[in-house]
């Protein structure tokens, strides 16, 4: 549906004199735009790694051997009684073939093994066959104070898969805060260019009309000069914000990736909400929706991980091994599987350092400061974030009645400007008194839309912050299991 949205729009921009809304160009560079696709990419990357996370939670199950091994050589022999080393001719074929089914314990780091072992050797000089079996064997090794990776994935996978997710919605506002930033560029380069063009309409007939007024001796050479002079200049001013409009529509569109854009035309928005946030309710969205809270967790889970496999490191070290199952050895194949005998082995494997110059005292004690920084980083970080989003809340409040003082000073600049305009024509007021009224009408139009371009990137910053649409009352969601489908 969305593609179908995104087709549809562009085809309106490339069709003749077709207008595009910012709500239009903010939905074409969330589908669109390069940062679109690297955003998607980020994500689908941690999704993988997510995956594979949870994979290896999973039984595995792998056949490994040796198939078809020729051996054809001299094999060194000592004569137990004399202990004369002699060199025998070999000539053998082994094969070898193990079924494993392997099960990782997070909660101990150890692993269980169920596995199933055939070997068979061919001695062709004495044209005899062995096979040795293990048609059942359980295992079990458990490491007894190494450091579980596996149990420390298990509490920062979900979690940075979960800041993933969030790092996505925000990397999709931050697109929208891009293109809200262009958008408003070409707006503004927009309106000034179609006022330079009224202006050198305006101008020409009153040049031209000054002109007539000369000839009947009602008005002076001079204000004829001046009026020439301000016809020049407006001119050049147009193609000069001719060159500018060019240069920020190849920028917007360039980011929307739409080639085809000559006779797109920019629409601002029509309204402002009427609306004042509560700062504490913006916090409180902003540390339940937004990644903050999740990536101040994720520093100190990394930074307890590093100390835990730092204590981990020292001292003595103990694997347990054991394992329990059947096992026979006979001259044929189906003999190889009948009475078979018993097969046990337990062992403890130890190393134990004896002296490493302090080497592991002072990794611990170096992880130790990193968590106690990692825990003043958290709390400073968390403090100005805090201190920032109050900043531009109560920034955020004060744009509306800005936005409407300014909407109510262009109207009045415009009336004004008319009524200057026909007094010049009657001869009431100077050309100076027109240029004024003039400039004041373009110093009011670009005021209110570099106010409605702060409004609207306020508003876009603040629902990066909290991942929630304050216009709608409700939080930003997408379908994750749609956008993983669709790569």
């Amino acid at each position: 549906m969305r593609n179908m949205i995104l087709v549809l729009l562009l085809a309106c921009v490339t069709a003749s004199a077709q207008q595009v809304s910012l709500d239009n160009a903010i939905v074409m560079a969330q589908q669109n735009s390069y940062d679109a696709q690297l955003a998607k990419l980020s994500f689908m990357s941690e999704y993988w790694t997510f995956r594979s996370f949870k994979a290896d939670l999973l039984p595995s199950v792998s056949l490994s051997g040796t198939v078809g091994n020729f051996d054809h050589s001299l094999v060194s022999v000592r004569n137990y009684d004399s202990g004369q080393v002699q060199y025998v001719n070999n000539n053998s074929l082994t094969n070898q073939l193990t079924l494993s089914l392997d099960q990782k314990i997070a909660a101990t780091g150890g692993t269980v093994s169920l596995q199933s072992y055939i070997y068979s050797l061919n001695q062709f000089t004495y044209d005899e066959t062995t096979f040795n079996t293990q048609p059942l064997r359980i295992s079990y090794t458990q490491p007894l104070r190494s450091f579980n990776s596996l149990k420390w994935n298990k509490k920062s996978a979900p979690l940075d898969y979960e800041i993933a997710q969030k790092k996505y919605i925000a990397d999709m506002q931050q697109i929208t805060i891009r293109v809200t930033s262009l958008f408003f560029n070409v707006l503004a380069a927009q309106s000034e260019y179609k006022q330079s063009l009224a202006t050198v309409k305006d101008r020409e007939m009153l040049y031209a009309m000054a002109s007539k007024r000369l000839q009947l001796g009602t008005t002076t050479k001079s204000d004829v000069l001046q009026l020439e002079l301000s016809l020049l200049n407006a001119r050049v001013a147009a193609k000069n914000n001719k060159l500018a409009l060019d240069d920020c529509m190849y920028q917007l569109f360039s980011y929307l990736r739409v080639t085809d854009y000559e006779h797109a035309e920019l629409v601002a928005p029509s309204y402002v909400p009427d609306m004042l946030l509560s700062v504490d309710d913006v916090l409180q969205k902003a540390i339940t929706n937004s990644s903050h809270t999740l990536e101040q967790r994720q520093l100190m889970l990394q930074a307890e991980r590093t100390l835990a496999e730092a204590k981990a490191s020292r001292g003595p070290q103990f694997t347990l091994r054991g394992e329990v199952g059947f096992t026979k050895t006979a001259n044929n194949f189906a003999g190889a599987y009948r009475n078979l005998n018993d097969n046990e082995i337990v062992g403890l494997t130890l190393s134990l350092p004896i002296f490493d110059w302090g080497v592991s005292k002072g990794r611990v004690r170096m992880a130790q400061a990193q968590l106690e920084l990692a825990k003043t980083k958290n709390e400073q970080s968390h403090l100005d974030y805090m201190q920032e989003l109050r900043r531009k809340v109560l920034q955020f409040n004060t744009q509306p009645a800005q936005c409407r003082d300014a909407l109510r000073a262009q109207e009045i600049s415009e009336e004004r400007y008319d009524i200057t305009r026909k007094r010049f024509e009657n001869g009431a007021v100077s050309v100076t008194d027109l240029n004024t009224a003039q400039q004041e009408m373009e110093t009011a139009k670009s005021q209110y839309i570099s106010l409605l371009k702060a409004f609207w990137t306020d508003y876009y910053t603040l629902q990066q912050y909290t991942l929630y649409d304050w216009i709608n009352h409700s939080n930003i969601f997408v379908d994750f299991e749609k956008l993983i489908k669709s790569k």
